[in-house]
């Protein structure tokens, strides 16, 4: 990714440049980790913005809903081993079935839907993810860092080394609300689109938690978090 390229040093680099400069030379600051989409995930204008979406797209987001269990109830009987989806070796019969001209529609319907709902979520990321590199330089310039890198490329840090929520809190100031209405003219940038995937990940894998600590409690699973299904 551009944005991470630019603002994230890769560890291997960073090594490299440490490595061939003269045994003299030092650094005069700290190092430290971000991770950018949990950055973003934490910023009051995304979860503001999820909640406005949930609202202005309400109507969409129950028509897909009916789609998809219509969908699924086309479905199943075409799903031999049970596992919860269509395997390629299931694919043929569902392409011979008399009612595959509707499962196509159904499924365009969806995907079409979903494509409108997500440009929304897309859209939010995106205007934040610009303030990002500003944010990044206001929390590295106060806390005198001279070297972020991604918490994955890390195989130690010292805590208080992950900044991510000081690079929130900048968002925050620099970037309090976004628009959720795409202009017509509009194109997701291909970084938002990748932090997006990740923000959505990192959501479906919080409500999992969440969903299997509640069973273990004996409680209701908590509400879904938001997707881009």
């Amino acid at each position: 990714m551009k944005l991470l390229s630019k603002t994230l040093a890769p560890a291997a680099l960073a090594l490299a440049a440490l490595a061939a400069a003269p045994a003299t030379a030092q650094v005069d600051g700290r190092f430290a980790t971000a991770d950018v989409s949990r950055a973003i995930i934490g910023s009051s204008a995304l979860q503001t913005a999820y909640q406005q979406i949930g609202v202005t797209y309400q109507a969409q987001i129950e028509t897909r809903q009916t789609k998809q269990q219509q969908l699924t109830q086309l479905l199943q009987p075409f799903d031999t081993n049970g596992n919860g989806q269509l395997d390629e070796a299931e694919l043929p019969a569902v392409q011979q079935a008399s009612n595959f001209a509707q499962i196509q529609t159904l499924e365009q319907e969806v995907g079409a839907i979903t494509n409108q709902v997500n440009a929304a979520r897309i859209y939010a990321v995106d205007q934040i993810l610009a303030q990002y590199p500003t944010a990044l330089t206001d929390v590295t310039t106060q806390q005198q860092i001279v070297m972020v890198l991604q918490p994955e490329a890390v195989q130690f840090a010292a805590e208080g080394a992950d900044i991510t929520a000081l690079i929130t809190t900048a968002l925050n100031a620099r970037v309090p609300s976004v628009a959720i209405v795409p202009p017509a003219d509009w194109r997701p940038s291909r970084n938002g689109a990748q932090i997006f995937q990740e923000i959505q990940q990192t959501l479906l894998q919080a409500q999992l938690i969440q969903q299997q600590q509640a069973a273990q409690q004996g409680q209701q699973p908590a509400a879904p978090a938001p997707s881009g299904r």
